[in-house]
């Protein structure tokens, strides 16, 4: 063959819908918009940003006391998604260097190079600032205010301040992921009340035995980016212990929501249960501490974790419409 017939080949390969030295030249129409889209989408990290919106729905059915408006919660879940979106576009551009480093995350669009840091930075600051000016004009300046703190707390608190300094960086820094409870309570209420500090606890001490089972799995990438995660600077079986004091006060604070919002038994009973069965996993991580699998059981209480708050709120949206 000869350099002709193989430079023609390539050509008509290309042709047919394959790129060539980064050129898409016969690609299907809205390959590239949609691939860049995702891109985007990557940076906004939408499996936490789920998580979050998990826990906003049920609060603002307590505290309306049945169904709010259907349409201030489209408004609030939407405005929710932007701010935390923009929050975690954030955080993607101020710790892609120590992406790249990390097995996990270095697979991140601004870590590739699908998108420039400049335009990553831009998007971000353009999701806040709609998400901000969402909740001033379309919900209410309450929860237009907690949205900004939320950002700011997740940015500048956790990313830029706690996260490279501090073992404890996602106990404080975490505050912002409970930090939709205030704003969906807000959103029905202009305001706050004690049931809302109370789930804002349970979501509090729920955040650091939901993580650091994560930072268990990657302990050697949290450890070559220079990250001290509890789990980096501490053994497992010290990591467990603190997971257990923190699984207490979190069953604690999901009990103390009865007397304070009038919960029905049903409620609980099943607070109570769940409780019981998470604190159960988080003894059975610290027996095995030393156990070869530990990183395996260290993410079954991961995935478990994920489980317990969601059925916790569910119980929270059901307890409200029972009938006694």
């Amino acid at each position: 063959m000869t350099t002709s017939q193989t430079t023609t080949g390539r050509t008509s390969r290309t042709r047919e819908g394959g790129a060539s030295d980064g050129v898409v030249t016969g690609a299907r129409p809205g390959t590239w918009f949609l691939r860049r889209a995702g891109a985007y989408v990557a940076l906004t990290k939408p499996r936490v940003i789920e998580l979050l919106l998990v826990t906003t729905v049920p609060t603002m059915i307590l505290a309306e006391g049945g169904l709010p408006d259907l349409g201030l919660i489209l408004l609030t879940l939407v405005g929710g998604a932007a701010a935390a979106g923009s929050a975690n576009a954030f955080n993607c551009y101020i710790d892609r260097d120590i992406d790249a480093i990390m097995n996990r995350t270095k697979r991140r669009p601004l870590v590739t190079g699908e998108i420039t840091p400049r335009a990553g930075l831009v998007f971000a600051t353009i999701l806040g600032v709609l998400s901000l000016s969402w909740f001033a004009f379309l919900v209410n300046p309450a929860s237009a205010w907690l949205t900004f703190a939320a950002i700011a707390i997740y940015v500048v608190g956790y990313t830029m301040i706690l996260k490279r300094r501090t073992p404890q960086n996602i106990v404080w820094g975490g505050i912002a992921g409970c930090m939709p409870v205030f704003i969906g309570w807000a959103a029905v209420t202009g305001g706050m009340s004690w049931a809302g500090l109370v789930l804002f606890g349970v979501i509090f001490f729920w955040t650091p035995p939901h993580y650091w089972p994560l930072s268990i799995k990657f302990k050697k990438d949290y450890a070559n980016a220079g990250v001290p995660m509890l789990p980096v600077v501490s053994d497992d079986k010290r990591v467990a212990a603190e997971m257990i004091g923190y699984t207490i006060a979190m069953i604690a604070c999901s009990l103390a929501l009865t007397p304070l919002a009038g919960m029905t038994w049903v409620y609980t009973v099943g607070a109570a249960a769940l409780g019981a069965w998470f604190l159960w996993s988080t003894v059975a991580m610290q027996r095995r501490a030393k156990d070869p699998s530990r990183k395996l059981g260290a993410m079954k209480v991961f995935h478990a974790s994920i489980t317990y708050l969601t059925l916790l709120f569910v119980l929270v949206a059901v307890d409200v419409f029972l009938p006694f």
